[in-house]
């Protein structure tokens, strides 16, 4: 089995799927490979694996299908879970060329070289996001929901699902997509919105939230997703799209406030909060519909005011191992914003 890593994420669900029960028997091999290595990786989250007997790492990019075609040759691989992408929203207002190089580019080469190689089964790791801006009187969003990203990340993400759902009509590529909530956890990048809330508290910052703070999002712990993705790996049909959502929805201010009260600061919210302008489009919710998924077998089990305390603890003992974070801790990020196509 080979999981590619996924770049901008929470950079776990792969690295924790490797350590669940099922996929991590000897029997089977995981290669793990990385589209680029760029100053939001961190070899350190996955360091812990390196001791796997099934587990592999790969440097390399996604793009490159000498590559990709060599290591499902030599590896032998036969499932792929396809997690990799460039992910953040503010980051895809600045250099959205390169979201589309990675996701939509990294995912056509990649399913060439799936159909080349025979691959018995491809999971495409998609988002809720490829769905856009849902009312607050929507029912909640199910599998058969018209896209409409408003994003250039969520468009790059869509865009690579019709090239993959071609490969599966036109070549009968065995593929199933998932589209998840929010997710958050330990190993997460301080450029999303839970590590960097407290990684800004840390340092007796206010908290920088876009807008007036009432756009909702449905956040999953880590290790649900996780399940997740085991369970659709061994129960899921193929030719099926499965969403993965949760029954932990917050808004941007509730999450902060929280995250204060943990930081020490409880009844000084107010206090601990700046306003700054918003994002250049911020859909207001995702609500999905995690029915089918559900049938399967699936259920949520880390609640949320457990997930956000195990989050805040890793944090607080392991945000060094970031290094400079100072760029991702603004309001705005717009990593590449300077480079145009390249």
């Amino acid at each position: 089995m080979t999981s590619s890593w996924r770049r901008h994420a929470p950079n776990i669900d792969a690295s924790l799927l490797m350590n669940r029960p099922s996929t991590s028997n000897p029997s089977s091999l995981c290669a793990l490979s990385s589209p680029l290595l760029s100053d939001c990786s961190c070899l350190e989250n996955v360091a812990y694996l390196n001791e796997l007997p099934n587990y592999k790492f790969v440097k390399g990019n996604i793009c490159s299908a000498d590559l990709l075609n060599y290591v499902l040759e030599e590896e032998k691989i036969d499932t792929i879970m396809h997690f990799a992408a460039q992910t953040h929203v503010d980051n895809s207002f600045g250099n959205s060329f390169q979201f589309t190089q990675n996701n939509i580019m990294g995912t056509h080469v990649l399913l060439e070289s799936a159909k080349i190689a025979g691959i018995k089964r491809f999971i495409h790791v998609s988002t809720d996001e490829v769905y856009g801006e849902q009312r607050l009187d929507q029912d909640a969003m199910d599998e058969e929901q018209l896209l409409e990203p408003t994003n250039p990340y969520a468009a790059t993400k869509a865009g690579a699902e019709f090239i993959a759902k071609s490969y599966y009509r036109s070549f009968g590529l065995p593929l199933i997509i998932t589209r998840g909530n929010n997710v958050y956890g330990p190993h997460q990048y301080p450029e999303k919105l839970i590590p960097k809330f407290i990684n800004q508290l840390r340092r007796g910052r206010k908290v920088t939230l876009h807008g007036t703070g009432e756009n909702k999002r449905n956040f999953l712990y880590v290790e649900d997703v996780a399940r997740a993705f085991e369970t659709v790996l061994f129960k899921g049909k193929v030719g099926v799209v499965y969403n993965i959502g949760g029954s932990n929805e917050r808004s941007n201010i509730d999450v902060a406030k929280d995250l204060i009260g943990l930081a020490g600061y409880k009844g000084k919210e107010d206090q601990m909060i700046t306003f700054v302008e918003d994002r250049f489009f911020n859909d207001l919710r995702y609500h999905i519909n995690s029915d089918r998924l559900f049938e399967l077998g699936w259920r949520e089990q880390v609640s949320w005011e457990d997930g956000i305390k195990l989050t805040y603890d890793w944090f607080e003992k392991n945000s060094h191992r970031y290094g400079d974070i100072e760029s991702a801790l603004v309001a705005h990020p717009r990593a590449g914003a300077e480079k145009g196509i390249n």
